[in-house]
């Protein structure tokens, strides 16, 4: 089972830009796809992006498309989340998450990182 780790939230004014990273250990990074999800408070996680196995294929929820990347490094078995343009209403915390199927669907999704602040002022 993957272990993941997320990191770079932090606090940005809008229209400013983060990137997310996912690193991953204890399982071979290159046999699962990884998935961005995020949480506001009294919200349900809500999918963001994902990333297949290979970096070759990339889905995204229509709120960040154009505005996020999701990009991975196999080599570094890492997974990063570049996004730009950033609206208040993107104010979450933000979870990377490892499935063996390329999927928006949390519940494919088994492996889970502790999460990462990123607020969006306006």
């Amino acid at each position: 089972q993957v272990q993941l780790v997320e990191s770079g939230g932090g606090l940005v004014q809008a229209g400013g830009s983060l990137r997310l990273s996912c690193a991953a250990s204890g399982g071979t990074f290159s046999n699962y796809a990884i998935g961005w999800f995020r949480r506001t408070p009294g919200q349900e996680r809500e999918f963001v992006a994902v990333i297949n196995w290979s970096g070759g294929s990339t889905y995204y929820e229509s709120p960040v498309k154009g505005r996020f990347t999701i990009s991975r490094d196999n080599a570094k078995n890492t997974v990063y989340l570049q996004m730009n343009s950033l609206k208040p209403e993107d104010t979450a915390v933000y979870y990377c998450a490892a499935s063996t199927y390329y999927s928006a669907r949390e519940n494919d999704f088994g492996s889970w990182g502790q999460g990462t602040q990123v607020t969006v002022s306006s």
